[in-house]
């Protein structure tokens, strides 16, 4: 996605959740892209479970032991 400074200075939110995505998000002035947005080291992209409309932020570590009572309830 590729937008001037103005549309993008109106879309701000827009463009950060496009990244979050996992989009690619170019900035351009006078046409010319001058500008990639990134996520922030550390950052997690947000994660789309199937054909799910919504997305989740944070996936629990399903390779981490569970808790003993969480256990309890499986046996």
């Amino acid at each position: 996605m590729q937008m001037n400074i103005a549309e993008a200075k109106a879309k701000l939110s827009e463009l950060i959740a496009a990244v979050e995505r996992g989009e690619d998000v170019l900035i351009a002035r006078g046409g010319h892209p001058v500008v990639r947005l990134v996520l922030a080291q550390g950052a997690k992209p947000a994660f789309r479970l199937g054909l799910a409309a919504e997305t989740v932020a944070h996936l629990p570590d399903f390779l981490e032991p569970m808790l003993e009572d969480e256990a309890a309830l499986w046996s």
